[in-house]
């Protein structure tokens, strides 16, 4: 099959100070892209000026739309752009931690191999206790969810929106990226994953720390346990 429109979802969190930045870097990278697109900025419970700066993108260019959450979390953020999309290729990532280069290369890989899950696995971080954590947190779900992805948080991900059930996610927090990928195993939607070798953090900081990484591998054990009580 051949796509007609590609829609990316950009989780705005606190980012006042750099996604204009990024946006442009974005909307130039991606007139190499051969099909249209819209970049959907989702703004979400920030204490900064992100949802006015996100506003003024808007105006500036054609292509870029705000939907703005008064509720934080990264996967309510992801679901209510994915619900707003209008694309036949559906895209979301880190905008702090996407090169440009990288969102038009795995758009690329998605245009070239249609009907199949495309997401990134990162293969650089910026600190030994990053690297660390993030391995600890890709083994234990691979035990528990009997996945094979060698990164499961990895972005951009896309996806084509025939795969229905990617549209139907739950999580509200970062297990949503762990969801993502047993939604896939589950409904044997073939997947690609892409060696992205960028570790630059576009601005901000990361909202990732001890307290909040233990979380996630509490929540992850506990989204098993439900996932498994559901017979799934």
């Amino acid at each position: 099959m051949s796509y007609h429109r590609i829609s990316i979802v950009l989780p705005v969190y606190n980012q006042a100070d750099h996604i204009a930045e990024i946006v442009r870097e974005y909307e130039s990278a991606l007139a190499r892209v051969p099909l249209p697109h819209e970049s959907l900025l989702v703004p979400n419970a920030c204490r900064d000026n992100s949802a006015a700066v996100c506003r003024e993108l808007a105006e500036m260019f054609p292509a870029v739309r705000v939907i703005e959450s008064e509720l934080g979390g990264w996967g309510r953020a992801v679901k209510t752009g994915l619900r707003c999309a209008e694309g036949d290729l559906l895209c979301y990532t880190n905008s702090a931690r996407t090169a440009a280069p990288d969102l038009v290369l795995l758009l690329l890989y998605a245009i070239a191999y249609p009907d199949t899950v495309i997401k990134a696995n990162r293969r650089v971080r910026e600190s030994l206790g990053r690297r660390l954590g993030s391995r600890l947190y890709n083994l234990e779900c691979r035990a528990l969810f009997r996945l094979t992805q060698g990164d499961i948080n990895g972005t951009p991900k896309v996806f084509p929106r025939r795969f229905t059930a990617l549209l139907q996610l739950c999580r509200d927090d970062d297990l949503i990226d762990a969801e993502f990928n047993v939604v896939c195993r589950r409904e044997n939607y073939p997947l690609l994953e892409v060696p992205i070798f960028a570790s630059r953090r576009h601005g901000g900081r990361s909202t990732t720390n001890l307290r909040s990484a233990l979380r996630m591998y509490w929540n992850a054990f506990q989204m098993w346990r439900t996932l498994r009580e559901a017979g799934r």
